[in-house]
């Protein structure tokens, strides 16, 4: 990677929590000093403002990309380091590197190859405008993954909840039990194998 001087790196991840779908995490390259006009914490942007903001993003970053990791691999490493390969999945999609990387939480994956400093934040999403653009992208990311899936899985509501552990998401659990997508370490969706639901 070519160092661009003068540039911070945010790291964020979108679904950490849910009971089904992949954890996405995103990267966003912006200059020290660089401000992009309504991006702030994800939470707290309705998904339109969210959508017009990750466009903002996508087109004014010096540089962004985008990591996943999979149920499977949720299922296999537990969420936590699920997680941190997402993020090492997305830094490793920039072709320029950052002096500095800032990581939303008290966690940070390995970045093989970068030297510069690497700083943990936690609620970074908050007031560290790159982490706060990261989080953005990922959450528009894994909203439109978990659309997708609702078109596969339509009896779970995940283009409402996005997975996440509502009450209408256990509830469709607990009548049609896990899909594919469920993560079968979670424990609601454990207890809904060992119901006798199907575990497709």
């Amino acid at each position: 990677m070519t160092i661009v001087i003068d540039s911070v790196a945010g790291i964020d991840e979108a679904g950490r929590g849910p009971l089904a779908g992949p954890v996405v995490a995103a990267v966003v390259l912006l200059g020290m000093n660089q401000t992009i006009a309504g991006v702030r914490d994800s939470k707290q942007l309705s998904p339109s403002r969210r959508s017009v903001a990750a466009n903002r993003i996508r087109h004014e970053a010096l540089e962004w990309a985008v990591g996943e990791a999979s149920r499977e691999e949720i299922d296999e490493l537990n969420i936590l380091q699920a997680t941190l390969l997402a993020m090492r999945r997305a830094f490793a999609g920039l072709t320029r590197a950052p002096v500095r990387v800032e990581i939303d939480g008290n966690q940070a994956p390995s970045l093989p190859g970068f030297v510069g400093a690497i700083e943990t934040i936690v609620g970074g999403d908050r007031f560290r405008p790159a982490i706060a653009a990261a989080s953005i992208l990922a959450k528009v990311h894994r909203d439109a993954m978990m659309d997708r899936l609702h078109l596969s899985y339509p009896g779970y509501g995940f283009d409402q909840h996005k997975g996440y552990s509502t009450t209408q998401h256990r509830s469709a659990l607990i009548a049609l039990g896990p899909c594919p997508a469920h993560r079968r370490s979670f424990a609601p969706v454990r207890a809904a194998m060992t119901a006798g639901s199907h575990t497709s």
